[in-house]
């Protein structure tokens, strides 16, 4: 796949949307056998005031949300606005978990499920078709009124040692969001020809060193640990680059990308939340790094010209349909009173779009 180049890189600590429990570190773990100790799954949801207040005009219907995470934006939504559900997906299990209990006390007002984002469009038809899963009261109107994506890597995913997203742990070498499916970073590291390697760390933003790290990652191999992967990286370096920061993080992001397909899933995602969307309703987006949030800003303006192949600034020709618009233009930021209370929030960026009502 290609992975994007990045404006922010993310650190072991930096799963930029999530925390732990209030007053603690996750740094702060017992040791078992050299790895932490699991913490349960929570976060402090970025934005959420935000997202409350732009997905409250919507009509009345669901709400997908696309990262359940622990479910804070859900439990949020719900209690702020009797009038929509949430159908929640998470590719996560321990998520997915974590979700289903926050979110029990709504009953059929919510529904969580173990499935990607980029699947919406399934979810939402075989909730549809399924008796009692459609995530609202009865009588209530089966639409889609919004959908919501957080992305980027959760606190609980990147806490974890076992789940093999941190570098400066020694653990698996997994990377995996559903450790259930799919190849392992340890799969990518040990197979992957060098051309690939190198180009995968390219499009991250490891321009100067790309070469020189995926040849010594092809030398070093068979790499089983994230421990062994993050010394290779490091000893293939020259010393005044690790005296800036940790070498491997570029590296560990351009393999977490690769292994989760997330620019492919996001995409789809994407499509299929423009799609969904009934008329007046909205998509929330938010995103933590400059090719997310590029991609979003792309399918967002594809959206909102209608395909329209016109110069820019002349009346539209072509016969083009636009159906969606901006709520606003360009993207928000958190505020700094969120940002000093959780560092994670602040590369984060919302966007918003909605479907326009029908013309007459």
């Amino acid at each position: 796949m290609r992975s994007p180049s990045t404006g922010t890189v993310e650190d072991f600590f930096s799963a930029l949307f999530c925390q732990g429990l209030p007053g603690t570190d996750p740094r702060d773990a017992s040791s078992v056998e050299g790895l932490q100790m699991a913490q349960p799954f929570t976060h402090d949801p970025v934005m959420v005031d935000e997202v409350v207040a732009l997905l409250g005009p919507v009509p009345p219907g669901i709400v997908v949300d696309g990262t359940a995470g622990a479910g804070g934006h859900a439990v949020a939504l719900l209690a702020a606005h009797p009038h929509l559900g949430v159908l929640a997906l998470d590719r996560d299990p321990d998520a997915v978990a974590a979700a289903t209990a926050a979110l029990a006390p709504f009953g059929r007002r919510a529904s969580v499920r173990h499935a990607r984002f980029a699947r919406m469009l399934e979810e939402v038809a075989r909730a549809g078709s399924e008796p009692g899963a459609w995530p609202v009261s009865e009588g209530a109107p089966r639409t889609v009124s919004g959908v919501l994506l957080d992305l980027g890597v959760s606190s609980p995913q990147f806490d974890r040692p076992e789940r093999g997203f941190a570098y400066r742990v020694s653990a698996p070498l997994d990377m995996r969001m559903d450790p259930t499916t799919g190849s392992s970073a340890a799969d990518i590291v040990n197979e992957a020809g060098l051309d690939d390697l190198a180009a995968m760390f390219i499009a991250s933003g490891e321009t100067r060193l790309a070469w020189r790290i995926a040849r010594a990652i092809v030398s070093a191999r068979p790499i089983a640990t994230t421990g062994e992967l993050a010394d290779v990286v490091a000893n293939a370096v020259p010393a005044a680059i690790r005296r800036r920061g940790h070498p491997a993080r570029r590296v560990f992001q351009a393999l977490r990308i690769a292994v989760n397909e997330e620019m492919e899933e996001l995409g789809a995602a994407l499509s299929a939340g423009l799609e969904l969307l009934v008329p007046g309703g909205r998509m929330v987006v938010i995103s933590y790094h400059s090719g997310e949030d590029r991609l979003v800003k792309a399918a967002f303006s594809e959206a909102v010209v209608g395909g329209c192949t016109c110069p820019p600034g002349l009346p539209c020709a072509c016969g083009a349909r636009p159906e969606h618009e901006l709520v606003f233009r360009g993207a928000r930021k958190p505020s700094a009173a969120e940002v000093a209370r959780n560092h994670r929030a602040q590369s984060a960026r919302l966007r918003a779009i909605r479907r326009r009502e029908p013309q007459r």
